[in-house]
């Protein structure tokens, strides 16, 4: 079986939240949702759990931080083309995202753009081709 990912995230609105991440191509998994939480299934393997902030407090005794003003964490997701990276991040847009808050990453071979959910959130999409970064000794930091 291969491993799967839960990437578990604090909302202040489920609703609006749970259309965005429709919005950018996810589906809402009804059996793992209810008035708390949304199951979002990006892949087979992938999946985004929206909590309500009174939700998400019952797995840690943390203070929920504001994604806006603070950062936790940068989720990349993959991406099969240059085109694909562009079209997902404009689909980010026409649901309400904040397009590119962290710099765009175009090195040849990887390119990557970004954008913030309705929470400040911030998922990066990239494409690399692999081939052509291992053939040139190619890195990121190049």
């Amino acid at each position: 079986m291969p491993k799967m990912i839960f990437v578990n995230l604090p909302v202040a609105d489920l609703a609006r939240s749970t259309a965005f991440y429709e919005s950018v191509g996810a589906e809402k998994n009804p059996q793992f949702s209810d008035d708390t939480a949304s199951c979002m299934v990006i892949s087979e393997t992938i999946f985004v759990m929206l909590l309500t902030h009174e939700k998400y407090a019952q797995f840690t005794s943390k203070t929920i931080v504001d994604a806006r003003t603070s950062s936790e964490v940068l989720i990349a997701l993959s991406a099969d083309s240059r085109d694909a990276v562009d079209a997902l991040v404009g689909k980010a847009k026409a649901a309400g995202g904040v397009l590119d808050p962290t710099p765009t990453q175009d090195y040849g071979f990887m390119y990557g753009r970004s954008f913030e959910d309705p929470d400040g959130h911030i998922w990066e999409i990239v494409w690399m081709d692999v081939e052509a970064a291992t053939a040139g000794g190619q890195t990121a930091a190049a």
